[in-house]
């Protein structure tokens, strides 16, 4: 052999014995139970439960805001909840996790393997995360910032090492998500669960524009028909959208019929959301211009565009009023009055219940009216 070859050969078991001690000697992410050679408690206390043919994980993705809106946004995901994986504590609240009580911020995601593999959820998953770095994500770094997948059937653990293993073919670094059983998880505080929903500036190390697009697929496979985006063209009502319409919704869109006052869905709604028109789904008011008149109707302050209404004048019952009907699906929708507080404009759309439907803000995305979210900026 030449002393070239031999020369090679050396070296290569060198950079064999160098890279393998690289790799046994790089720290993990690993959980405090390990850290501290401490026993975990074994308790899951979660809100979500599996149906009929659906399957569990659970992810720790550094922030599990992120992890969370990034899961809602999987066709196939059916559930997603955020709480505390595999700590030492039983119960701990978010400052007790904050302040190293083992856990990891992780999402508990039930889906249905027929419309979505787990080896897919995995791959979305590693999109959002770093799997090289320990105990950080993003400017977040603590024991509850670790990376790890937690599974609950025991089938799961060789897909998941497996997905692991072909992920390190992408890194030189190694590859340091935690894969065991789950241990414990406890579902975190209401105030954290959707909370990028409901706080949409809210800092996440995953990017808006990854969300952004795992929404617009989701819409696209299970909302074809739900495009409700600002630039959609909405028009008049089929024949057969009208025949869906409850006898009330039809008097009342249609002939221009009242709802009894203090007797209709939406007079005491004040959770966020849109109303939309129910014969064509137009976003028409916002509830952030929803106040309470005491009359018996919804009360807005304004319309999210007033391109999107017509107004006339209305003689019936021997009175003198101006009618509110949407432009596009010519539903009668309610009365414009000049009543209103002065601090709030002087002006009251008096709106039938039966005229709209309500749709929740953290519903909005998954109902295709996602480009309406930024009216709560």
């Amino acid at each position: 052999m030449s002393r070239r070859k031999i020369f090679l050969s050396v070296l290569a078991v060198v950079a064999a014995i160098a890279l393998g001690t690289y790799f046994a000697f790089t720290p993990k992410n690993i959980s405090a139970s390990k850290i501290l050679d401490a026993p975990m408690p074994e308790e899951i206390i979660q809100q979500n439960q599996k149906g009929e043919g659906e399957s569990e994980i659970y992810l720790a993705g550094g922030c599990f805001w992120g992890t969370e809106l990034l899961m809602m946004n999987v066709p196939g995901v059916k559930s997603v909840e955020v709480g505390y994986s595999n700590g030492l504590t039983r119960s701990p609240t978010y400052r007790e996790v904050c302040k190293d009580s083992g856990h990891a911020e992780s999402a508990h995601v039930i889906y249905n393997p027929n419309e979505v593999p787990l080896i897919k959820i995995l791959d979305v998953y590693y999109q959002s995360i770093d799997p090289t770095l320990v105990h950080r994500i993003g400017k977040d770094f603590d024991l509850q910032y670790r990376t790890g997948i937690y599974f609950s059937d025991p089938d799961d653990e060789e897909v998941i090492k497996n997905s692991l293993k072909n992920l390190q073919g992408n890194f030189f670094n190694p590859v340091v998500v935690e894969c065991e059983p789950i241990k414990n998880f406890y579902r975190a505080e209401e105030e954290h669960q959707q909370y990028l929903i409901k706080n949409p500036n809210g800092y996440c190390h995953v990017s808006r524009y990854l969300n952004d697009e795992k929404a617009k697929i989701k819409a696209a496979e299970e909302f074809p028909n739900k495009d409700f985006s600002r630039g959609r063209v909405y028009g008049k009502p089929s024949k057969a959208t009208l025949e869906n319409l409850s006898d009330l919704q039809r008097s009342v869109t249609q002939e221009a019929e009242t709802e009894p006052p203090f007797k209709n869905e939406y007079e005491e709604e004040f959770r966020e959301g849109i109303y939309v028109d129910v014969t064509n789904g137009q976003p028409l008011f916002c509830s952030t211009d929803k106040f309470d008149s005491h009359c018996g109707w919804p009360s807005f302050t304004k319309p999210i565009d007033k391109d999107f209404l017509k107004e006339r004048r209305d003689f019936s019952f021997g009175m003198e009023r101006t009618e509110v009907k949407a432009k596009a699906s010519n539903s009668h929708l309610g009365h414009v009055f000049d009543d209103a507080p002065e601090n709030l404009g002087g002006i009251r759309y008096c709106i039938n219940s039966a005229s709209l439907r309500f749709i929740p803000r953290e519903k909005m995305q998954e109902e295709g009216y996602g480009d309406w979210l930024n009216l709560f900026n």
